[in-house]
């Protein structure tokens, strides 16, 4: 009786200018990443550092994961991504794949980022996060396949990302609550209209899934993670560190039950059969 071939998950974890850590421990992310596919025998993985040769790796694969800090995949790229998803492939996007290409406005006022085709494939758009933070999460949906067994609510110290969902039909999972964007001037991304609150004026997204013809697109914003030698925040949120320090090594949300349950439902999620 022959031995059915394992399924293939492929994982892109860097930032950008390519090598560059990009305020992530890439390595730390990574590793995590692939011990979880290490648990299941019937699974391994293909790995990268951008999406430079997605189309060599995709056919055949079952799961794209994604952690990255700037990579993004250009027009052609994105187009082989939708083509594959529409054929019935998985995408789990996890914190910086929200984000993806900013520009320097004018001298002494920073950064904002840009909206690129790949962010409606994706879903949402990455606004700005305010220092890494304190906050509880709710989980809306706890029967679906990606939250079961987590509990109503749970807290978490991260970067809160502010994403603009894209897609009207998403289908929410995790949510929190902030009514104003608390950075300090100067501080993240400028952008012109806080389009990630939602019409209650306190409820923000940070997790959904979207169906994508035959396949799926899966994202959840929580996971930042720095080593002391790629850390780049400047200060934390007092209810982080009484005085505003910045840990040198952080872990966040990776050191949770929660989320390393979300991150194994996700796994199952991307491989079942469809």
């Amino acid at each position: 009786m022959s031995r059915q071939a394992p399924a293939r998950i492929h994982v892109i974890t860097g930032g950008f200018p390519p090598g560059e850590h990009a305020g992530h421990d890439m390595d730390y992310a990574r590793l995590r990443l692939l011990q979880l596919i290490a648990e299941y025998d019937n699974l391994h993985a293909t790995v990268a550092n951008d999406f430079a040769d997605v189309n060599k790796w995709l056919p055949g694969c079952r799961l794209l994961v994604t952690y990255v800090a700037g990579p993004f995949p250009d027009e052609q790229q994105n187009e082989f991504i939708n083509q594959w998803l529409e054929a019935g492939g998985r995408w789990l996007a996890l914190h910086g794949t929200s984000g993806g290409k900013a520009v320097r406005l004018s001298e002494g006022m920073g950064r904002k980022m840009v909206k690129s085709d790949h962010h409606e494939t994706l879903g949402s758009f990455f606004l700005n996060h305010p220092p890494i933070r304190k906050f509880k999460v709710s989980v809306v949906d706890r029967e679906h396949p990606l939250t079961r067994g987590l509990p109503e609510e749970f807290e978490v110290m991260d970067e809160l990302y502010l994403i603009e969902l894209l897609d009207p039909h998403a289908h929410i999972l995790l949510t929190t609550e902030l009514e104003q964007d608390p950075s300090p001037p100067g501080f993240g991304f400028k952008y012109d209209e806080d389009t990630s609150l939602q019409p209650d004026g306190k409820t923000r997204v940070l997790g959904y899934v979207r169906d994508m013809g035959k396949g799926a697109v899966a994202y959840f914003a929580l996971g930042h993670c720095h080593s002391p030698s790629s850390n780049v925040q400047p200060f934390v949120d007092p209810g982080v560190a009484a005085d505003g320090q910045t840990p040198l090594l952080f872990r966040g949300s990776w050191e949770t039950q929660p989320f390393g349950q979300l991150l194994r439902n996700a796994v199952r999620w991307g491989v079942e059969e469809q």
